[in-house]
């Protein structure tokens, strides 16, 4: 199998990137995107010149790391999937491959494929997290949750953090990011005391880092974790929550 990739590559930050074209003459339908760029880097390396840097860890679709825009999509053709789970033959005829790193302002790029998406981590560490007391831990049925409840906050505890919803967004909006985060916390007993003080501070770095909401909805259908597109609306409502209930008391 033939196919031709125009990669982008681009030396650090500082300096202009450009598009530089490969042939793969060795490339099977079973390959993935990331043993498509391993095949790659093998005849570069091999003929002496530099490989294409992109990010990968579990390559199991899990981690977030391997995000890239594949053909002017996040993580390529098939509807929530990340880069590592697409595979050659989910591109049906299509044999011309563009990569380049994931497109949004927060994301710097690194080097070639790889960007910085520590604006995501910032986000986190705002209003990320709960205060519990320290020392043994609770039996786990000391905090009853409904099921109900539980598998919704699951549901949005999936997030993986990958960036495909802000490169999808053509404002560069985190908010499905966001909002996965602060419904999922939102819904469970430990994060109640802190949750008006979560939310602003969520929102309020969600608004120095990243653009707002398109009201389109391509986050949620790039999403590898598959979250639902009413995350978005949790954003605004959890930060209204917190003011109504400032102004009441």
């Amino acid at each position: 199998m033939q196919i031709t990739i125009e990669a982008w590559r681009q030396s650090d930050a500082d300096t202009p990137g450009r598009f530089e074209t490969y042939h793969l003459d060795d490339a099977t339908p079973e390959m993935s995107l990331l043993d498509v760029l391993d095949r790659l880097n093998d005849h570069l390396v091999n003929s002496g010149q530099e490989p294409v840097a992109f990010d990968s860890d579990c390559r199991e679709g899990v981690c977030g790391s391997c995000g890239m825009m594949v053909n002017d999509r996040p993580h390529g053709p098939t509807p929530n999937t990340p880069s590592c789970r697409q595979h050659l033959r989910h591109f049906g005829n299509t044999t011309h491959l563009k990569l380049e790193p994931l497109r949004a302002g927060a994301f710097p790029v690194i080097r070639d494929l790889v960007v910085d998406r520590s604006a995501l981590d910032r986000v986190i560490e705002a209003g990320g997290h709960v205060a519990i007391d320290a020392g043994q831990a609770a039996d786990a049925d000391t905090g009853l949750i409904p099921h109900d409840t539980s598998e919704k906050a699951l549901d949005y505890a999936a997030c993986i953090g990958c960036g495909a919803c802000v490169a999808a967004c053509p404002n560069g909006a985190a908010h499905l990011f966001a909002g996965a985060k602060l419904l999922h916390l939102a819904a469970l007993t430990a994060g109640k005391q802190e949750r008006g003080r979560r939310a602003r501070a969520i929102t309020t770095q969600l608004d120095q880092e990243f653009g707002p909401c398109s009201t389109f909805g391509e986050c949620a259908t790039v999403c590898p974790a598959g979250i639902p597109l009413d995350a978005v609306a949790g954003v605004n409502r959890e930060e209204l929550r917190f003011a109504f209930r400032r102004k009441a008391d």
